[in-house]
């Protein structure tokens, strides 16, 4: 009987202790922002060493505590700086120095030698004999063939078909089994002036082949983070027939140059801003965002958009001179990641 009860007092003993950590989190949990129901102010937690370390403490509950503790106790004084820093800057008034940039990837981004000036001499003499240069003299208009890997499924055929609305005057033709150097003699002989093809694995789109005809280049990409257009949350109605504006972000050096006149040679000249559409190609640490939007002027200052569809990210693999040949083709450039991803604060276009 002694034993039974002993057993018993001790189980008790060890419940009260669970309790009461568990009271001395929920306290610590609900005096996080100073007073409590009653108005009064709880103790202020004593300041941590320097040397201290939370992974030191062995007890579970208790570590969880001091954890919490410690999260409040810096969440207090990042807030009690900023109250100071703003009410200084209210005290000086338009004598307070300006607000430091924060340091990010994309402003710390190290210096390419190919970086373009649109001033350049060099750069407007490539640009006049390149081969866009047909395009953005007008002599040539837009005609695109947009097509799909062997036995495409529904997704990638959905994507071209909502690409095909995207991009004005383009057209969907299936493969049916034809490799790419027999369709693009075809191409050119019917005076289509790019090729557009969507590669797929496992059924969803993961590559996109653009192809400028008739002597190129040829760019290809990696495709990720596809959303058609009913996987868009308040998207808008289905775009209409006008040509759209384009908008190309941050093509910066030469090759970046090269790959905005391609995407920018699959569009019309002459917008229909009637349609208040736009097609953005943003290049940001080198991923190529894809968004199309319709936009409305609400006043003079509002401006208000909404998301059309289909959106990816494309990733520059190789460009390509001429057209397609996997072969014998001969490479401008090639993304090799062992040798050219070596900082993060290095980018190519």
């Amino acid at each position: 009987m002694a034993k039974a009860g002993e057993k018993s007092s001790s189980s008790w003993k060890k419940s009260l202790k669970r309790k009461a950590a568990v009271e001395e989190i929920q306290e610590a949990a609900g005096a996080g922002d100073g007073a409590t129901e009653s108005g009064v102010q709880p103790p202020k937690a004593a300041a941590f060493p320097p040397g201290f370390s939370i992974s030191e403490i062995k007890n579970k509950q208790r570590r969880h505590l001091m954890f919490t503790r410690w999260k409040q106790q810096q969440r207090k004084e990042k807030l009690a700086a900023k109250k100071k820093l703003k009410k200084e800057r209210e005290a000086l008034g338009d004598k307070a120095p300006p607000k430091p940039i924060p340091k990010t990837i994309d402003n710390q981004r190290v210096y390419d030698e190919t970086t373009v000036d649109p001033n350049d001499e060099e750069v407007a003499y490539d640009e006049s004999t390149d081969e866009f240069a047909s395009y953005f003299n007008k002599q040539t208009s837009p005609k695109i063939l947009i097509t799909t890997s062997d036995r495409p499924h529904g997704r990638t055929v959905r994507l071209c078909e909502q690409l095909s609305t995207v991009i004005p005057n383009s057209h969907v033709y299936y493969r049916r089994g034809l490799a790419l150097k027999k369709i693009i003699p075809q191409c050119i002989a019917r005076e289509f002036t790019d090729l557009i093809v969507i590669n797929e694995d496992r059924k969803t789109p993961n590559g996109l082949i653009l192809s400028h005809l008739p002597n190129g280049p040829t760019a290809h990409f990696k495709m990720s983070s596809v959303r058609l257009r009913k996987e868009i949350k308040r998207r808008g109605k289905d775009p209409t027939e006008h040509i759209p504006e384009i908008i190309l972000n941050n093509f910066t050096t030469r090759l970046g140059h090269s790959i905005g006149r391609m995407f920018a040679s699959l569009f019309p000249h002459n917008p229909q801003f009637i349609g208040r559409q736009v097609a953005t190609f943003h290049n940001q640490r080198d991923y190529i965002f894809f968004r199309f939007h319709r936009y409305i002027f609400r006043s003079e200052k509002k401006v208000g958009i909404q998301e059309l569809g289909p959106r990816f990210t494309l990733k520059l693999r190789s460009l390509q001179k001429g057209t397609f040949d996997s072969k014998y083709g001969e490479y401008e450039w090639v993304h090799k990641p062992r040798e050219m991803d070596t900082s993060r604060r290095k980018f190519h276009l």
